[in-house]
């Protein structure tokens, strides 16, 4: 188990996609859950489309970065949360799901850095972007 997996601390999470708080994702597992939602940036990452929903992959380039959201769940509804969208993002704790939940800091609209959760590509997936990339330059899901 990664130290990512190893504490599931209570962290916000950066939403970059169907999570977002226009999101169909963000009805079904977050809605009602959310204490605060706030524009936020990955940096250092690179975000590529996939059929109907986009993926985060580790990217060094200069200016690489993905805009979403740094959702903050009510304290009450954190574990569940937590737990439905790992299921959602088929994250295992052995780091071989479609998806790794990785503590990463993002900076936020007002230029606050803060620690939060990120779904990336899972190992499988990364490296099969790495090989055929899909990049949404923009870094916006929303401008896809």
């Amino acid at each position: 188990m990664s130290d990512e997996r190893a504490s599931d601390e209570a962290l916000p999470f950066f939403v970059y996609g169907t999570l977002r708080s226009d999101g169909h994702n963000h009805a079904v597992h977050l809605a009602g859950r959310c204490a605060d939602i706030r524009p936020a940036v990955l940096e250092g990452a690179a975000l590529h489309g996939g059929p109907g929903f986009p993926w985060a992959v580790p990217d060094p380039t200069p200016g690489r970065r993905i805009v979403g959201e740094l959702v903050t769940v009510r304290p009450g509804a954190y574990a569940g949360a937590l737990a439905d969208l790992d299921r959602l993002e088929e994250c295992r704790a052995d780091g071989t799901g479609l998806y790794v939940r990785q503590r990463r800091a993002v900076r936020t609209a007002s230029g606050e850095t803060r620690e939060a959760w990120v779904y990336l590509a899972g190992p499988v997936v990364a490296a099969e972007l790495r090989a055929r990339p899909a990049l949404i330059v923009s870094g916006d899901w929303a401008e896809r």
